[in-house]
């Protein structure tokens, strides 16, 4: 009893040491991130001021006291731990053009974001995690040949490419989906929780959940094509691996069926690499959707950020990048003390 309850004790110490150890490997990784996103606006051509001035003109007088109200005529070392000590103490900045501060816009417009990532990345498992089991099954035959070569072309292709033809297709020639936005502009309603697909539904209105769904189609696709490629290229490839070992044949050799082998005794423990793979999917498609949402014109992160480069409004650029960068990294820390509770090896590395 005694042994058990000290076993139980040094498996949870060693798991606190292992996520303590993940989250402290993210501080430098934070500084890093910091430096490139501040460096990032520094080094695009242009110049905030006159680009906020427009075609009115300003006066050097003017130019030179907005230089100084924006802090932007003082070294750049010194901008740089000014901007790091605000960080420190909560403060993103507010817009240049909106006037608004960074943190509110990002929440406002996150939720578009999230919503379209998790039905790609839901698309993805859906369609990935069966054709990598079927090719695995079909190990060397057309069908395998056919799913994987499918799959390295999905990988393979540029992600504009693909949304603007599949805009001309269904949206231009077959006229079943919509070209661009979240849904039809004939609905109108209070946006509760962000979520179109859940707001639409909670306004009541008829029609408006299906217009919403329409207008998803097409930007969740484009995410999850290479999502898709990546889940269904590890699936099989564990499956391979896994269909090799003794306890395999052994069920095999006992006559149970295919489903049962393939489904529950290989399926069970080709997941835990496949899960990994599904969780930093997610993290780098909450990145990833700039040019999907550029293309469709997504009212999400991605297109807030494009945007806000072309109007080198430098503190959502840089604050911007590092929220992102800050999602991703939470994502990719719940992956990894995941994969310690799937594998508790993994904590004794």
């Amino acid at each position: 009893m005694f042994d058990e309850l000290s076993a139980r004790i040094a498996d949870r110490r060693l798991m606190f040491n292992y996520v303590l150890k993940r989250i402290l490997l993210l501080l430098p990784t934070f500084i890093g991130i910091t430096i490139v996103s501040f460096g990032f606006v520094r080094v695009l051509p242009g110049d905030p001021v006159l680009l906020m001035a427009g075609e009115r003109g300003l006066t050097d007088e003017r130019y030179t006291a907005l230089l100084k109200e924006f802090g932007y005529d003082r070294p750049i070392w010194e901008q740089y731990f000014e901007y790091l000590g605000n960080l420190l103490s909560g403060d993103l900045g507010n817009s240049l053009v909106t006037k608004k501060p960074v943190v509110e816009e990002f929440f406002t417009l996150f939720p578009a974001t999230l919503e379209l990532s998790f039905v790609a990345i839901f698309i993805a498992v859906c369609l990935g995690i069966p054709a990598g089991i079927i090719a695995a099954s079909k190990r060397g035959s057309f069908i395998d040949q056919t799913l994987m070569g499918t799959a390295l072309v999905g990988y393979s292709m540029p992600i504009f490419w693909w949304g603007l033809l599949l805009i001309i297709v269904f949206s231009g020639w077959l006229g079943w989906t919509p070209v661009s936005g979240r849904i039809s502009l004939i609905y109108f309603f209070p946006q509760v929780t962000g979520f179109m697909l859940v707001d639409s539904l909670l306004s009541g209105q008829k029609g408006a959940f299906g217009s919403a769904v329409q207008h998803l189609i097409l930007p969740s696709i484009v995410l999850a094509t290479i999502p898709l490629a990546v889940i269904a290229r590890q699936t099989r490839s564990a499956m391979l691996e896994v269909l090799g070992e003794d306890y395999v044949r052994t069920a095999r050799a006992k006559g149970l069926s295919s489903f049962r082998v393939i489904g529950i005794h290989a399926l069970r423990n080709a997941m835990i690499p496949v899960i990994t793979v599904i969780g930093l999917s997610v993290g780098t498609l909450l990145a990833g959707a700039i040019l999907t949402e550029t293309i469709f014109s997504w009212p999400g992160i991605g297109k807030w950020m494009v945007d806000s480069i072309f109007r080198r409004d430098y503190p959502v650029v840089q604050s911007g990048l590092l929220l992102i960068a800050a999602v991703v990294m939470i994502v990719n820390l719940l992956v990894d003390m995941t994969y310690g509770l799937i594998n508790p090896r993994i904590c004794h590395d």
